[in-house]
């Protein structure tokens, strides 16, 4: 059976229909239920309440709606011959749900990292239940006072709230992080695999996880097997070269000695900087990631079509889910999208909706044989794993390469489609090779839409998340980017909901065209000769990658490392004189702008190679404060004072250019005070 792109028959519709049971939630363990902030009301929509505790699920491997989930053949069995699964859940719900707005957010979490309170309520990511760890702020796995609620935006406009863990290897350091918890392959003889682990390192180390970024990793089963191997190369596409099998050893350095470790790999002479070092070893029996997606679909579907009494629902109380996920569950969305997902056991649509933000155009390895969910792919971070791979767009395509023809949506049967935005800052397109969501496999013409239930939206001037402000450098050569398009995306989510609900047709993409000159090759732009700013000569690439024969049948990859081929055109977005982009959609701050907003930096000379775009960092390059200033240091651009006559003049023109954002739905009115004292905050700060 293929398992990316099954077509659905008629003798399979019938046989899915009266056979087996379906795939359900079959409980709740609450742990808490409570009122939020005391009966706080929450605008019209009055008081909230919240549950948190583990989820159980049940699917049945006999359906054939399950088939695709890999290795699901393998897995443990109850007596009553489903498998059995859970995962912890934090609820918020309208204690009165006739004052919702029928509509539950179902958010997907990033490595066990929770983001719908502190985006869409601009929540405090610092104090009370919210916790700030690695880099990344997440919402509490149990918020509990006023600045975990932030403004109240999600609440104010009715909506529930639901996180369920569909990661089984998140960090153990983030305990109360969002995960899910699988079983393991059963066989009678080990079923083994090759996992490939590649990390590159800002100073020197002599032992290090096999994981990503911290997660737990799959063990090494057999140490001496010889296929496991240790490289070292230069670049992405350099040559790879053998370390001796008596310099490393899967172990760890305790207190000057060297201990046994099946889950980390030790180097005697030590991990140097800047290389990329990579990993192939053996293992066993992994857990069935799959599931993580079985869950995604199972408790959108309790959630509309059950009575699920432990949560004070009845089956009437949810009319619409719309699933959210920034970053790897952009992916996972996509990914979800993808291989099916969206028809349950019963043959009903799960998601109504589906909002994949700066998920590029990428999928990753979440219903793989050893997949590593946590891998993606970045100019000098996580290299050919099953990120950046055809297809890229809606529709179908054929690669004339490999004559391969497929499409992301074009599996999926129109009954069980959701609308979807395909939401991207412009980092993804110098890091996540985004142009290859909307352009030809061969670079030559812009490839159209599915309008009737999808957008593309890219929010230009932006990096991956905005940076806090003021802004401050961190793996890059400039400032970060503090470009904020939340403002944006509060508009939008509203647009989607009136698009599920009421057939109400969200806004136009909007999002850079070769056709208009909008989008071009990287060495084709025009960015400005600021001084001091470095201009990336390279960007990240997809490549036709070679999993082995298995991968795209069974969801197994037998090569590690795979065959690298020849790399996809991409392209990236067209700027104006003062190197801001001129396509896409802008942010109030970029349409008046007081700095030269972009998606790209490049890494310092501490986190790596300094012509290389650093990861998920954009760059701030504020204006000459006047014509002295912009003389003296040679700048092109023209500076603040020759732009404008003082700060409210400036702010008279936003208020301006707002209006145009509000009619055309892609801004709130009532939200536009606040982005004026957001923006007399950048002005003070580019003036002083």
């Amino acid at each position: 059976m293929t398992l990316y792109f099954k077509k659905i028959t008629f003798l399979f519709l019938i046989f899915s229909l009266f056979t087996s049971l379906e795939a359900k939630v079959v409980g709740f363990d609450i742990e808490i239920h409570e009122d939020v902030l005391n009966g706080y009301e929450f605008g019209e929509t009055g008081a909230y309440e919240k549950f948190l505790g583990t989820i159980f699920f049940e699917v049945d491997p006999a359906n054939l709606i399950n088939h695709k989930i890999v290795d699901i053949e393998y897995a443990p069995l109850n007596t009553e011959g489903m498998v059995e699964f859970s995962a912890n859940f934090t609820f918020l719900k309208p204690k009165n749900m006739d004052k919702s707005n029928g509509t539950t957010m179902l958010g997907i979490a990033n490595r066990g990292t929770r983001r719908m309170l502190t985006f869409f309520n601009h929540a405090d990511a610092t104090d009370g239940g919210v916790v700030y760890t690695g880099g990344e702020y997440w919402d509490a796995a149990n918020p509990t006072i006023e600045s975990d609620f932030g403004d109240g935006f999600l609440m104010e406009n009715g909506f529930s709230l639901f996180w369920v863990g569909w990661q089984f290897d998140v960090p153990a350091r983030r305990a109360a992080g969002s995960r899910i918890f699988i079983p393991r392959l059963e066989s009678q003889d080990p079923i083994n695999g090759l996992v490939r682990s590649d990390f590159v390192v800002t100073s020197e180390i002599f032992d290090r996880t096999l994981a990503d970024r911290g997660h737990i990793p799959y063990s090494v089963s057999d140490p001496d097997s010889s296929q496991n191997t240790l490289t070292v190369r230069d670049s992405v596409v350099g040559e790879r070269r053998i370390i001796p099998r008596d310099q490393w050893a899967f172990a760890r350095l305790e207190e000057g000695r060297v201990v046994p470790d099946m889950s980390r790999v030790y180097l005697s002479s030590g991990f140097q900087p800047k290389l990329i070092y990579e990993v192939v070893y053996v293992s066993e029996n992994p857990e069935i990631i799959g599931l993580g997606l079985a869950a995604i679909r199972d408790v959108s579907s309790a959630l509309k079509y059950d009575s699920l009494t432990d949560l004070n629902l009845t089956d009437d109380s949810i009319d619409h889910v719309i699933a959210y996920g920034m970053s790897q569950p952009g992916r996972t969305l996509r990914t979800y999208l993808y291989m099916g997902f969206n028809e349950d056991e019963s043959n009903r649509k799960a998601l109504d909706g589906v909002i994949a933000q700066i998920g590029g155009a990428a999928r990753g390895s979440f219903n793989l044989r050893f997949g590593q969910a946590s891998r993606d792919a970045h100019p000098f971070l996580n290299f050919f794993y099953p990120t950046d791979i055809f297809p890229f767009t809606d529709i179908e395509q054929t690669d004339p390469l490999t004559g391969i023809t497929d499409g992301v949506l074009s599996h999926l049967p129109e009954e069980f489609m959701p609308k979807i935005y395909n939401v991207n800052s412009s980092y993804e397109y110098w890091g996540r090779v985004v142009s290859l969501l909307t352009t030809s496999v061969d670079g030559s013409i812009d490839v159209p839409l599915l309008d009737d239930y999808s957008r593309v939206y890219h929010l230009s001037g932006a990096q991956h998340l905005p940076s806090d402000f003021p802004p401050s450098q961190t793996n890059g050569q400039n400032l970060n980017n503090p470009n904020d398009f939340s403002w944006l995306m509060r508009s939008l989510l509203l647009r989607m909901h009136d698009w599920v609900a009421n057939d109400i047709p969200a806004p136009p993409s909007r999002y850079p065209l070769l056709s208009d000159g909008s989008l071009v090759e990287p060495a084709m732009v025009n960015f400005p000769q600021i001084p001091n700013i470095n201009f990336p000569t390279k960007t990240h690439k997809a490549y036709r990658v070679d999993y082995g024969p298995f991968f795209a049948t069974d969801g197994v990859i037998t090569k590690e490392p795979p065959d690298v081929g020849e790399a996809f055109p991409v392209f990236v977005p067209q700027v104006d004189e003062d190197g801001n982009e001129i396509g896409g959609l802008k942010t109030l701050g970029h349409i008046v702008p007081l700095a030269t907003y972009t998606g790209w930096n490049l890494y310092n000379s501490d986190y790596g190679p300094t012509d290389t775009v650093s990861h998920m960092s954009g760059s701030f390059l504020p204006f000459p404060k006047d014509r002295e200033t912009r003389l003296s240091s040679d700048d092109p651009r023209l500076s603040i004072e020759e732009r404008y006559d003082g700060l409210e003049s400036y702010l008279d023109l936003l208020s301006q250019e707002a209006k145009l954002l509000i009619e055309e739905g892609y801004l709130l009115e009532s939200d536009l005070p606040a982005i004026l004292e957001q923006a007399t905050d950048i002005w003070e700060y580019v003036i002083r």
